[in-house]
């Protein structure tokens, strides 16, 4: 059997690998846009609306439980991913993985824009 260029395992070469870096891709800049529709809609609440206003200090609270959630999720999926690579088991490509790290944040992100448009 041929020996594998060392390269190979960082270029996706199947059909279906290009496509799950494309849709990382896509996933990434959707994450990224609909993050920064939250932060206009929120900057926008957090000036027309009084600090101490029950609904601000939900929406408060909520932002900051959610980032919390979220950044946990991706901290396991990166812990078992080093854990699946440093034990000698199946490492998975890197869009494999980047698309479980970015879900959490793609998913809150997305439903926070919807909510607050």
């Amino acid at each position: 059997m041929a020996k594998q260029p060392a390269w190979s395992e960082l270029v996706p070469t199947t059909p279906a690998a290009m496509f799950d870096v494309w849709k990382l891709g896509t996933t990434s800049v959707e994450m990224w846009s609909t993050a920064m529709s939250t932060i206009m809609s929120r900057t926008q609440l957090w000036g027309t609306q009084s600090p101490l206003d029950p609904k601000m200090i939900t929406e408060n609270q909520k932002m900051v439980s959610e980032k919390i959630a979220a950044s946990w999720e991706m901290w396991f999926v990166m812990q078992k991913a080093w854990m699946n690579a440093m034990t000698g088991g199946k490492v998975a490509p890197w869009w494999t993985t980047g698309t479980l790290f970015i879900k959490p944040l793609h998913k809150r992100t997305t439903a926070n824009s919807r909510r607050l448009s």
